[in-house]
């Protein structure tokens, strides 16, 4: 029955699609489980439809002509299943994933291009580092795009120091604090978390506030996301304070760097991350690893601090040099972080997703 049904389902939309043109819908693949990489989507949606792209629903993939697909992540290259049932044209984000470091699915993923390059007609990757990385797959440097994970400024305004009382009386947070943000998945699936993730760090970002403990006497950590049961059980063990804050849509983690002092990113690999930008477009001090497209935006002692990857000790150190200084010493670098975001906008980045678009999707 199950079978009738989706072919009945096929028949109804290639009758439906029979006009269409080749490759003249744009069919975008988020993640489905409304987290980041689905808000991804909703912000490239809204720039394909001012750029005159039209968009049909991951429905539309059998239509009665090839249409082109865009994927939110790279791991659809895991197995072969994608070049079977999708005859158009394909493309996809390369966040992360350096091959050759131990992580399997990572391996497969990159083996994945490498094998099936030919067949890929345009990746956006989202720094440096990771064009060099999808280059060495053999794939035509043409049909790579770098193009940064952007920021939405209507969600994220500087904050003020009203705004943060406010946050902090209703995440029952003390004033007096001196709050560390850390709002990524760093956990192993969609469970608890207890598992970690290690390219994102979070045995690092553990081992930095047990050093900043010692000079901080009321240090509190605040987090965001699912599956930070480890994250969770450090900090209990360390005697540490936070809040696990919970949110149903991507936007309102604006609302968590309101209630901040200090961003830490302390991951081994990344994509962005987000927070980069989230925070300083939120004016939170940021000390970052040297990771993802915080090699490419981030100047040290300019708009932010940037070590080593697995540098616990420097990652304590600028962190204990911002909660030593005073606001007005913070200013220049918060201005700074603030004008970075605002040039890495989802809106500033139009003309880089026209240049992805053409050759890609027909127009007209």
């Amino acid at each position: 029955m199950k079978s009738l049904l989706q072919g009945i389902a096929k028949g109804v939309i290639r009758a439906a699609s029979w006009n269409w043109k080749p490759y003249s819908r744009l069919i975008l693949y988020g993640d489905s489980v409304g987290w980041s990489l689905d808000w991804d989507m909703r912000e490239l949606a809204r720039i394909s439809r001012r750029l005159g792209v039209r968009l049909a629903s991951p429905l539309w993939k059998h239509a009665a002509t090839p249409q082109s697909v865009f994927f939110a992540s790279q791991f659809f290259l895991e197995n072969d299943e994608w070049f079977r049932f999708l005859p158009g044209r394909i493309a996809f984000s390369y966040f992360h994933g350096l091959p050759n470091t131990g992580d399997e699915l990572m391996d497969r993923v990159y083996n994945g291009l490498r094998v099936h390059h030919e067949k890929i007609t345009r990746v956006q990757v989202t720094h440096t580092e990771m064009r060099d990385v999808a280059v060495s797959t053999g794939i035509d440097p043409a049909k790579v795009f770098l193009i940064p994970i952007g920021i939405n400024l209507d969600f994220f305004p500087m904050h003020s120091a009203e705004r943060k009382k406010a946050t902090r009386e209703k995440l029952g947070i003390p004033q007096s604090a001196f709050v560390i943000g850390s709002f990524q998945k760093d956990g192993v699936g969609w469970g608890d978390g207890m598992e970690p993730k290690l390219i994102k760090g979070p045995d690092v970002f553990l081992a930095a506030i047990r050093l900043l403990k010692k000079d901080i006497p009321e240090l509190f950590v605040l987090l965001t996301g699912p599956s930070r049961g480890y994250i969770k059980r450090g900090l209990d063990e360390m005697g540490v304070p936070y809040k696990h804050a919970y949110y149903k849509h991507y936007p309102e983690v604006a609302e968590m760097f309101a209630a901040l002092d200090l961003y830490i990113v302390a991951s081994r690999q990344e994509g962005g991350p987000k927070a980069v930008l989230e925070s300083m477009a939120s004016g939170v001090p940021l000390v970052t690893t040297r990771v993802g497209q915080a090699m490419d935006i981030v100047r040290h002692g300019v708009n932010g601090w940037m070590t080593n990857v697995e540098n616990t000790e420097a990652l304590a150190a600028f962190a204990l040099q911002v909660y030593r200084s005073d606001s007005d010493s913070l200013n220049a670098i918060l201005n700074a972080g603030r004008a970075t975001a605002e040039a890495n906008s989802y809106d500033s980045q139009t003309e880089l997703w026209a240049s992805f678009m053409n050759g890609f999707v027909e127009r007209g």
